[in-house]
């Protein structure tokens, strides 16, 4: 039983958050992108203990408060578990030389003017496909980023270019879960919220588009053409090379499209990715496993790729640095990050901390743009509160579907608001386990990429500015 809790202020309510902002600005002031090593870890449990402390001098029960600690682990499990895979899977995939193959093959085809908007656009239709950014990212987000590292590109704008495609795939596509949830906590129906997002969506892909041209266009890059034939020559040294291996990664995609939950899928992709190695490169499975025993060599170099660090050297220098990965062990710094995470969120939330945020931000809504805008302030508010982008579209998704009832706008306003805040954003904060798993897949830090993210930035804006000028804002119907 909850006992009775004295009345709460914003002030209080706000402290927890001030007092996390500042030990994070610490971390990134001393540590750099050094901080996700187990300094923002420790920021977050502080925090969530400062809130405890807090709640628990009102009179909240630390029961109820470990109960949403709980809880908000719970719903993190899936995406833990889909971590972790991703790490493994990486592992495979390199051993067998999917993304060797992968990065040998663009690298034959790319033009540097033109490759930030070819990332973009393809990370854009795979996740369509697959309706899944983070499988989209984990397999031909990884390839692309080493194509860019390879030619040249700085990694911060490639990865910008991924995960622009990567969510705008995803906000589109019909296989999403967060384009199943908005509409579903809105009121509308599916097709009809899609329809009704092209309208912010279009415009801002397009000139998400329009700057990477801008950019690739002003780009030098130092690889020249007999460099880019050197690393060719390194990767056909140490790998058999054959378009066949991209069979295991259209096996993945195929069971994505098919509905096949991402978890079993992301298994069968790091099995079929083992096979692959087993079959195609006796040389890396001999060498990685030290043992003329090829059963022996097998089992140990696949243990090795799934669970730890795992590199292979060539005669190339440039290219050994994509030749590596840290298998599940690579991931452990993340799934620290985003337990810590939950924990804070959970006492903010089991504490009504975020209740009586939420709550003050209704306040502001008193007309369409205002509360279009409040919306999407609140999306962004539980993206960095929360840490989860699922909770970032429920919460604010449950909280004003009646103010947008009661000012006679559709439910589709509210869905579209929904997803150009709450799913585009979570990748751009740190601790978000949208923003964590994909700097940990990529290798490359939350804040270095976030200014190249330029479709998840301008969506939310796009979405303000179609509600102040009173465009494509949809009214109930008499």
């Amino acid at each position: 039983m909850m006992q009775k809790t004295k009345p709460l202020s914003l002030l209080v309510a706000l402290l927890p958050i001030l007092f996390l902002t500042v030990l994070l600005s610490l971390n990134v002031y001393y540590y750099g992108d050094d901080s996700l090593s187990g300094a923002n870890q420790i920021a977050l449990v502080l925090a969530a203990a400062f809130c405890a402390l807090l709640a628990t001098k009102r009179g909240s029960n630390w029961g109820d408060l470990l109960e949403g600690i709980k809880s908000s682990i719970s719903d993190a499990l899936p995406a833990l578990l889909i971590l972790l895979l991703i790490g493994s899977l990486a592992g495979t995939w390199l051993i067998s030389g999917i993304v060797p193959a992968m990065i040998y093959y663009g690298l034959k085809i790319v033009n540097p003017t033109f490759f930030l908007v070819a990332a973009c656009i393809v990370s854009a239709i795979i996740s369509l496909a697959t309706g899944s950014s983070w499988s989209t990212i984990a397999t031909i987000g990884v390839a692309l980023l080493g194509i860019g590292q390879a030619i040249g590109m700085s990694e911060a704008m490639v990865a910008g270019a991924i995960i622009s495609g990567a969510y705008f795939g995803d906000k589109m596509s019909p296989l999403s879960d967060t384009t199943n949830l908005a509409p579903a906590m809105a009121g509308t129906d599916l097709v009809t919220h899609i329809r009704y997002m092209t309208y912010t969506t279009i415009p801002s892909i397009v000139i998400t588009l329009i700057i990477f041209l801008i950019l690739g266009f002003n780009l030098e890059t130092k690889t020249s053409p007999d460099d880019i034939q050197v690393i060719l020559s390194a990767l056909q040294s140490k790998f058999v090379i054959t378009p066949w291996l991209f069979l295991v990664p259209a096996a993945v995609i195929f069971l994505i499209v098919k509905k096949v939950p991402a978890i079993p899928a992301l298994f069968a992709g790091t099995l079929l990715g083992g096979l692959a190695a087993v079959i195609t490169q006796p040389t890396i499975i001999t060498e990685l496993g030290n043992s003329s025993n090829y059963f022996q060599a097998s089992f140990i170099t696949l243990m090795d790729a799934m669970s730890r660090d795992i590199s292979i050297n060539t005669d190339n220098e440039m290219i050994n640095g994509l030749l590596s990965t840290g298998g599940m062990y690579g991931m452990l710094n993340t799934v620290w990050l985003i337990i810590c995470a939950m924990c804070f969120g959970g006492i903010m939330e089991a504490s009504g901390f975020l209740t009586r945020i939420s709550n003050s931000l209704m306040s502001l809504a008193t007309n369409t743009a205002s509360l279009v805008a409040t919306t999407t302030g609140t999306c962004i508010f539980f993206n960095m509160t929360a840490s989860d982008q699922y909770l970032a579209i429920v919460v604010p998704g449950k909280m004003f579907k009646d103010a947008y009832k009661d000012q006679g706008l559709a439910p589709e306003n509210l869905s579209r608001t929904l997803e150009d805040a709450g799913t585009v954003t979570s990748v751009l904060i740190p601790w978000n386990t949208c923003g964590a798993t994909q700097a940990s897949i990529l290798g490359v830090s939350t804040l270095t990429y976030l200014p190249f993210c330029f479709f998840n930035i301008i969506s939310p804006f796009m979405t303000i500015l179609y509600a102040v000028v009173g465009y494509k804002i949809r009214k109930l119907k008499a």
